[in-house]
């Protein structure tokens, strides 16, 4: 669900998030829920619980979901 970007105020930045590049910026909001966006759009938040946001990692990394390559 996508919110307001200025719900939270104490975003962290990931620590895979690469020093020049898009970076992935998380905080908890007062509602329990978490908050993440992008560098490249802060306007587009999504709001997500915990377990949500756990169920999704861990599909990730069992292979969930098929990832192709990027085109150049």
């Amino acid at each position: 669900m996508l919110c307001s970007p200025s719900a939270p105020s104490s975003w962290q930045k990931s620590t895979f998030s690469p020093e020049a590049s898009s970076c992935l910026y998380v905080a908890s909001a007062p509602d329990g829920t978490l908050r993440l966006r992008e560098s490249d759009e802060p306007e587009a938040v999504l709001r997500i619980t915990p377990d949500t946001l756990r169920a999704l990692i861990r599909a990730v990394k069992t292979g969930e979901f098929a990832f192709a390559p990027a085109e150049t």
